[in-house]
């Protein structure tokens, strides 16, 4: 039971003193004390108070133990992820955390994504996985970086490392916005999502070259969505070409075919004359 270390730990992660939750709670100090130091057990009214007053279940109170949670994982939790309210719905991330318990970056490079479709919610698995940490991101939420291949995302570089923010609730997808998505069928792809869970339950995929077309996935075969963060390449993309430059290079292809023309039919010109 973990109840008494738990809302001692809330509390001071909210920043409350013991006065601020026993008002709210209409407890005395003393009684919230007694229970923060496992001394006084509460009763099943009481627990529901504290349970409301977290917004968290009573079964997460009692028994799991939240000092040893990532930042990530509480973080799902003080969302209202919480695995014995929603069920399935919770999506439980493997993770890994460096010693001062701040979440890693893991790296899942091209050779390691076939491990990557059995074992992305091993713990094993996942802590076996390189780990950097880029110190612009927040420590409070989950990112993972994963090595792009193809050309279907150009000017996007292949073989460039694509960082992405774990995503939870997948009816938050932004239509037109860039998403790593792992699926059963297809395993690690970086495409632009159109959302239409709520519509059919479905996400149709895109790819920044037009050569690719557009595809369905059943929400139910998508494993985890990582929101598209930014990428590191050693490769300079490949530069756009203007409006203005793409004109003047059409017509400058229009003069040159003229000229081809034009030569053809006086060659075509002289022979006729010689015979």
């Amino acid at each position: 039971m973990y109840f008494a270390s738990n809302i001692k730990f809330l509390r001071k992660r909210r920043d409350r003193t013991q006065d601020d939750v026993a008002v709210a709670l209409n407890l005395k100090r003393s009684t919230l004390s007694g229970y923060e130091n496992g001394v006084a057990q509460p009763g099943i009214d009481i627990l529901i108070s504290f349970s409301g007053y977290f917004n968290m279940s009573i079964d997460t109170l009692l028994k799991i133990d939240m000092t040893e949670l990532s930042e990530s994982q509480l973080g799902e939790l003080e969302r209202g992820y919480d695995a014995y309210v929603k069920g399935s719905n919770l999506r439980v991330l493997a993770t890994t955390v460096d010693p001062g318990n701040r979440e890693n970056i893991e790296l899942v490079s091209e050779k390691a994504k076939a491990g990557y479709t059995t074992g992305y919610a091993d713990p094993e698995y996942i802590g076996e996985l390189p780990v950097f940490r880029l110190p612009f991101l927040s420590d409070k939420r989950k990112y993972r970086t994963f090595q792009l291949k193809g050309d279907s995302m150009l000017p996007i570089p292949d073989g460039s490392w694509v960082t992405g923010e774990f995503l939870q609730d997948w009816t938050q997808i932004n239509n037109g916005k860039a998403y790593v998505v792992f699926t059963v069928n297809d395993g690690i792809v970086f495409k632009i999502i159109e959302n239409n869970i709520l519509k059919d339950g479905k996400l149709v995929l895109y790819s920044l070259n037009p050569l690719y077309e557009p595809y369905e996935v059943l929400i139910s075969e998508v494993k985890e969505i990582w929101k598209f963060v930014n990428y590191i390449s050693s490769e300079i993309p490949e530069p756009v070409m203007p409006e203005k430059q793409i004109f003047q290079s059409i017509a400058a292809m229009k003069n040159d075919l003229e000229r081809i023309k034009a030569k053809l039919g006086k060659d075509i010109s002289d022979v006729n004359e010689i015979n």
